[in-house]
């Protein structure tokens, strides 16, 4: 996990996956816990994490910068899936499920 201490608000970049661990999907917000039950509840059918059943969070990264944030996320977004896994499996070698986390 990278942590920056400056600043007063608190932004997550994370990473979902599917039950098998088929997918991943990067995104940002500034309330992780909201954001996964949105997630899970399908908030947006149409979108791709309910279409593709992603809501296990397998990796994320705490701001205090929205634009550090925001430019982390995009750098996530442009990695090879093989260097988005490696990324992961440097805080979490077992692609373990984090939600409880957030609960």
């Amino acid at each position: 996990m990278i942590e920056y201490t400056e600043g007063i608000y608190t932004f997550y970049v994370y990473i979902l996956t599917n039950k098998n661990r088929t997918v991943l999907y990067t995104g940002v917000t500034n309330n992780l816990k909201l954001r996964l039950q949105q997630h899970e509840s399908k908030l947006n059918p149409n979108s791709f994490t309910a279409r593709y059943n992603s809501h296990f969070l397998i990796h994320y990264e705490k701001f205090t910068w929205i634009q550090l944030a925001i430019e982390r996320e995009k750098d996530i977004k442009n990695l090879s899936r093989e260097k988005k896994l490696h990324l992961i499996k440097e805080a979490n070698p077992n692609l373990e499920f984090w939600n409880y986390h957030f609960k």
